[in-house]
């Protein structure tokens, strides 16, 4: 049995396949067995005025093809596009690793890994903007 399983705090709310749906009390844990649903923390969602950087703008467009407000084909085109554009700034070999892993993703359709790969250079991004 393979899948996405989501650990979820009490209260926690989670978009999938177009519907928000909120824990309860208690810590759960769901076992998400189909391959191409398409599931998003809320917790983790950027607002749209948060999408004021590079990568955050890239993980944004990930995020309204989970939340099916973009059509996944588009989004794949903007995606691939965002993702080319950012490798022009982040050359060290994991930032590549992470792009290279996010592109993988959005090939084969998988925009939640490809949203997760995508947001582990948010941190990078926030160090370069210091500096500048």
């Amino acid at each position: 049995m393979s899948g996405l399983v989501l650990k979820l705090r009490p209260g926690e709310r989670v978009l999938i396949n177009g519907v928000v749906m909120q824990n309860g009390d208690r810590r759960a844990k769901l076992n998400i067995l189909t391959s191409d649903a398409h599931i998003l923390r809320l917790r983790d969602a950027i607002h749209p005025d948060e999408a004021n950087t590079p990568v955050r703008r890239v993980c944004y467009i990930a995020q309204l093809v989970l939340a099916g407000e973009a059509e996944p084909a588009l989004g794949r085109k903007q995606l691939l596009s965002g993702i080319e554009q950012l490798s022009q700034v982040f050359k060290d070999p994991d930032s590549r690793s992470h792009l290279n892993l996010a592109t993988a993703h959005v090939v084969e359709n998988r925009f939640y890994p490809a949203l997760k790969a995508l947001r582990s250079l948010l941190a990078r991004e926030q160090r370069l903007m210091e500096r500048v």
